[in-house]
């Protein structure tokens, strides 16, 4: 008796109180609950079995709750109960090299996630007065993009194009050149195939690229509201380095899925449908996240945060209505073409489609000095070739043109998971650009290609490292780099012994 009264005397009760509310309904992702008055937006609720949910719509007599999960066990009549939390995420370098959900579990098979730190997933973009000029290059290792649609650190850059064009490849080809360079890339994979993303998965294991990366998965088969937030959870795992001064790459794949996702949500919490029944805030769900890609300014540590997302179109009709939304907001597009991915021109890019409104301010110089006039003419050899499929008699300067540009395209195409240090990319441009592959066999061009790219990086060491910290070319070094195309092209039209 005397150890029992002892312990009670101790024991010092709690009393505590907790907002309970009932299911009402349940359906397929979403729940409706009354009796809690007080709770707040996008507040993380407690459901029968452990489910989480998300208090969505505020109506008067009810709350629309968004599953974060699996709600098959969840009954009309269940308990709820609210938490006080605001959906977050965990964020820190314990993320790097690991593959979570769009909740911050894990999904591979290296234990729990332990992190100091958590995040709230809506987080305002920072202020304009916070942002600075995007003047660094992101360099994507394609010949094609940096020379022509150049990438700045903390622009935001649509990669459109149809299904199966390699849309996904662009995206992984630039984590992959990433490797050396410091920056910390986040993928987030929204509403794709299991396999799919295994199959990434692989790439960027086999490739080490997973030891600078963070992948965030939210596959087909999961609940809209999962995929939802998805890619509100991956900015903020980025923005965690972003805010510590270092450059972030962030793929979003694809926004097209996020926002059927968030079409069905809303639907299904009988919000007003809109055109092709998205929600009239289908725009601003998307704007206030590619927003939060910037460039920050020095005193606020100088990180970037560069976007890429991805859109599907149908039948090449980039005037849709996500695609049409998300060009409005982005700062370029790259629109790949059906046409030139069944030719096996690749990577597919439409170069007279494709822009990047800001990436030429932050393009090394060496670019500039080789590239300058390649966009304009491979243009109009586009242009140039369609005519000439009528059959029409040309003149000997368009026929130039066209040969000219053949070459011009065979130097742009590139094999995936192949990105070109910037050195071999400016050597094989300056080779185009100045007619030097004229001559050569239109078939021989890749073999010739990877000749000139071998020597410069042999010969020119010294100058290759100057082109590769951003200085210009000079006129010592363009006639150093012509000086070894030169040799090689005369190595191999010298007949053999």
């Amino acid at each position: 008796m005397d150890v029992i009264e002892r312990v009670l005397s101790s024991t010092r009760a709690e009393l505590s109180t907790r907002e309970l509310g009932r299911v009402v309904s349940v359906g397929p992702g979403v729940a409706r609950v009354r009796g809690l008055l007080g709770v707040q937006a996008e507040e993380l609720v407690s459901l029968h079995g452990g489910l989480l949910g998300l208090a969505y719509n505020l109506d008067p007599d009810e709350v629309g709750v968004v599953l974060l999960g699996a709600g098959a066990e969840l009954a009309a009549g269940s308990f709820v109960h609210r938490t006080g939390r605001i959906l977050d995420m965990p964020v820190g370098a314990e993320l790097v090299g690991r593959v979570v959900d769009a909740l911050g579990h894990p999904l591979d098979e290296l234990g729990p996630v332990r992190t100091r730190e958590r995040r709230p997933v809506e987080r305002p973009s920072p202020p304009i007065l916070h942002r600075a000029p995007v003047t660094r290059p992101l360099q994507t290792g394609l010949k094609v993009i940096d020379a022509l649609l150049p990438i700045g650190r903390g622009q935001r850059e649509l990669i459109l194009g149809d299904r199966q064009t390699g849309k996904t490849a662009i995206a992984l080809d630039t984590i992959l050149n990433q490797r050396g360079r410091n920056v910390v890339c986040v993928y987030c994979g929204i509403g794709q195939r299991s396999s799919a993303v295994a199959e990434f998965l692989t790439h960027l294991r086999r490739h080490d690229a997973l030891s600078y990366s963070i992948v965030v998965v939210a596959s087909g088969d999961e609940p809209p509201g999962v995929q939802y937030i998805a890619p509100y959870a991956a900015t903020t795992m980025a923005e965690y380095f972003m805010e510590r001064g270092r450059d972030v790459l962030i793929v979003y794949d694809d926004l097209t899925r996020h926002a059927r996702a968030y079409r069905e949500l809303s639907l299904l919490m009988r919000r007003p449908p809109g055109r092709e029944a998205y929600p009239g805030d289908i725009f601003y769900v998307h704007s206030r996240l590619l927003e939060r890609a910037t460039q920050l300014r020095a005193e606020r540590g100088g990180g970037s945060l560069t976007a890429l997302p991805i859109a599907e179109t149908q039948s090449e009709n980039i005037s849709a209505y996500i695609p049409t939304n998300l060009i409005s907001i982005t700062d370029g597009q790259i629109v790949l073409s059906p046409q030139q991915f069944r030719k096996g021109v690749l990577p597919a890019v439409n170069v007279g489609r494709s822009v990047s409104r800001v990436g030429g301010k932050a393009q090394l110089p060496c670019y500039r000095a080789v590239a300058g006039e390649l966009r304009l003419s491979y243009a109009q050899f586009e242009e140039l070739e369609v005519f000439a499929r009528f059959g029409t008699r040309l003149d000997e300067a368009s026929v130039t043109t066209l040969e000219r540009g053949r070459r011009v395209r065979e130097v742009f195409q590139q094999l995936q998971y192949q990105p070109m240090p910037v050195a071999e990319q400016v050597a094989v441009l300056l080779a185009a650009s100045e007619g030097l592959l004229n001559p050569v066999p239109v078939d021989q061009v890749a073999e010739v290609e990877r000749a000139i790219r071998t020597s410069v990086t042999d010969e020119l060491p010294e100058v290759c490292r100057r082109m590769e910290s951003g200085e210009p070319l000079g006129d010592e070094d363009r006639a150093e780099l012509l000086r070894v195309i030169r040799s090689v092209l005369a190595a191999i039209a010298e007949p053999a012994p």
